[in-house]
């Protein structure tokens, strides 16, 4: 039987630069329908969870998720990681895939690369060890299969912070990583970073964990596809007024839209993404 493999989708209302942010409307759906249901579309994923916070504000969050029947956990607001390993405990998750409610252009054959190579296989993936102990795979043709399903990875993920770097665009970002090694970060975990932004502990100890960077073979890391800004809002509405409100376009149709578009990318061009250290003064 192969692992119970659960998609979790941080959310909650308390932006600082974009209040309310994933319920807000892009064609005609708030922004957490969109990553709901893309993300549902990924062949590896058994089940789909909201995780949101217990505050009074996230209490429509809740309601939303009631009405669209979807899955939904509530936990802590700031300890993001006790909130992630609550929800993979409450859903008896052996597997989690990290989804952010910010991503309404997630893509599911991105989030089935992402588990997949998580897993060693590869579909047409090459990998380097490198000296800090990071793997990177990138595309290439007629990479080896392996033979059995043992997953040779601690952690992977289609985006890492500097020094190491993305090519896929943000808004796409797919982390995964076992339960146990989840509850191996919920136990150890000390710094605030760490806590709010779940994965960190073991990106910050490539030399203690097997860690797996997963990249496309064009770089487009500079692209901006996320929902954290109103420029970042008003390009996403128009991505999707594009599609005719669609949400089941792929990432690389977004791709071949921007490159016959190159305007549409300027909208939030200036916008700077916060460094992954980075916590809620509110709470800390």
């Amino acid at each position: 039987m192969e692992p119970r493999t659960i998609a979790i989708i941080q959310a909650r209302t308390s932006s600082s630069r974009l209040p309310n942010k994933v319920l807000l409307d892009i064609a005609g759906q708030p922004a957490l329908a969109h990553v709901v249901e893309r993300t549902r579309r990924a062949n590896t994923i058994d089940e789909v969870v909201v995780a949101t916070t217990t505050g009074p504000s996230d209490d429509p969050v809740e309601s939303f998720c009631m009405e669209r029947d979807y899955l939904c956990y509530r936990g802590d607001q700031h300890d993001v990681l006790d909130r992630y390993y609550g929800a993979a405990q409450v859903y008896a998750a052996e597997v989690i895939v990290r989804i952010t409610g910010d991503c309404p252009l997630i893509d599911p054959e991105v989030i089935d690369k992402t588990v997949n190579a998580f897993w060693g296989l590869s579909d047409g993936e090459s990998s380097v060890r490198r000296d800090d102990g990071l793997e990177i795979t990138e595309n290439r043709e007629g990479a080896a299969q392996p033979s059995s399903l043992v997953a040779p990875y601690d952690f992977a993920a289609n985006r890492l912070p500097p020094p190491w770097g993305r090519t896929y665009p943000i808004g796409l970002d797919t982390e995964v990583c076992a339960f146990t090694s989840l509850e191996l970060a919920w136990k150890e975990a000390k710094q605030p970073h760490q806590r709010e932004h779940v994965m960190p502990f073991f990106y910050d100890q490539p030399e203690r964990f097997r860690i797996l960077l997963v990249n496309h073979d064009t770089d487009y890391g500079a692209l901006r596809w996320t929902l954290d800004t109103p420029e970042d809002l008003e390009l996403l509405r128009q991505i999707f007024a594009h599609f005719q409100d669609r949400n089941d376009f792929s990432w690389l149709e977004v791709l071949a839209l921007l490159e016959q578009e190159p305007q549409l990318a300027l909208i939030n061009a200036n916008v700077q993404a916060k460094h992954y250290q980075a916590v809620d003064d509110r709470q800390y």
